[in-house]
């Protein structure tokens, strides 16, 4: 593929609306790409369009669960990310539908398109995980990898920012429960990563920065037990809570039920997930295969939860530049 400028390059971001999604268009936006969206609901995505020039973003209708709008998606595109990833599954979005099939359908219309490839994975994808998002993000590297061989692939750990799912749950939860529930003691290791350094990752990728074929795995400068992080959080907040010890079975018979709410705030697959640390491995380390192989200093959940977190605060009055 010859070489072009970057305002004449055409990105398209399955999933680019979400949480992360935002984050990498930004950082496309920047290097001044032209980006086009591909989600499911196109019409909710007017926050996208004052982080880049006028006629930068545009979004289109695109379901991976149907290759046709996938292709349409793809078509004259440079390079192909895909962002899109579901926590728990309801009607047709089912694990192997999105993570697998999904995301072998778009590298293969990436392939087609002669776009290259960026998928964003997860840290412990893995087959003979016990927990089937697991497996499914395991089935989708393979895929991709089988389809398009050179695709770079992102393994975040769990992410944190403004929007995140994470620590905005458990400070929520924190305001009007007594105690907080350690899974398993609390002492599954978590490598929590900011989501502007797995967006400048991306965009790195998109670059040309990122080794083809490969697997990187990213992770903030903290490796804490999901008890510290808990502890963290409720510091920030200025909370005290109990944090009471659950065994697994008890915490996934308790979310066999709890998964039939409409925003479940935990599974029986996630409680699986849970049994394994969520961490960079020694090996990418080794090989290179980071955020600072990137050249990315990776930001601490210290600098940056006490900026979004302050609203969880008993009083309104706090200045998250000084919290500690």
């Amino acid at each position: 593929m010859a070489v072009r400028n970057k305002l004449e390059m055409l990105v398209t971001v399955f999933g680019g609306s979400g949480f992360l999604g935002r984050h990498v268009v930004r950082a496309l936006a920047q290097r001044e790409y032209r980006i086009r969206v591909a989600v499911r609901r196109p019409d909710l995505c007017g926050h996208l369009r004052p982080m880049g020039r006028v006629g930068q973003i545009h979004a289109v209708q695109a379901n991976l669960r149907y290759p046709q709008s996938i292709e349409a998606a793809v078509r004259d595109a440079d390079v192909v990310v895909n962002l899109v990833g579901i926590l728990f599954e309801r009607g047709a979005q089912r694990f192997n539908a999105i993570q697998a099939q999904g995301a072998g359908a778009v590298a293969v219309a990436a392939k087609a398109a002669d776009a290259r490839l960026v998928h964003v994975s997860a840290i412990g994808a893995d087959p003979d995980s016990p927990s089937r998002y697991a497996q499914s993000k395991a089935a989708g590297e393979r895929l991709v990898l089988a389809a398009q061989p050179e695709a770079v692939i992102m393994r975040p750990s769990i992410l944190f920012g403004p929007e995140d799912d994470f620590f905005n749950r458990f400070a929520a939860l924190a305001r009007i429960a007594p105690a907080l529930p350690l899974v398993g003691g609390g002492h599954t290791r978590f490598q929590p990563v900011f989501a502007g350094d797995v967006g400048e990752a991306i965009a790195k990728a998109v670059d040309g920065e990122a080794k083809p074929g490969t697997i990187y795995e990213l992770g903030g400068p903290d490796v804490r037990t999901f008890k510290e992080l808990m502890e963290f959080m409720l510091t920030t907040i200025g909370r005290r809570r109990l944090l009471m010890s659950l065994p697994f079975a008890l915490m996934k018979l308790q979310a066999a039920f709890l998964q039939f709410l409409p925003r479940p705030p935990i599974t029986p697959d996630q409680v699986e997930l849970l049994r394994s640390d969520n961490v960079v491995s020694a090996e990418a380390r080794r090989d290179g295969r980071t955020l600072e192989a990137l050249g990315i200093v990776p930001e601490s959940i210290a600098a940056i939860l006490p900026t979004y977190l302050w609203r969880f605060r008993k009083t309104g009055q706090f200045n998250p530049h000084t919290a500690q």
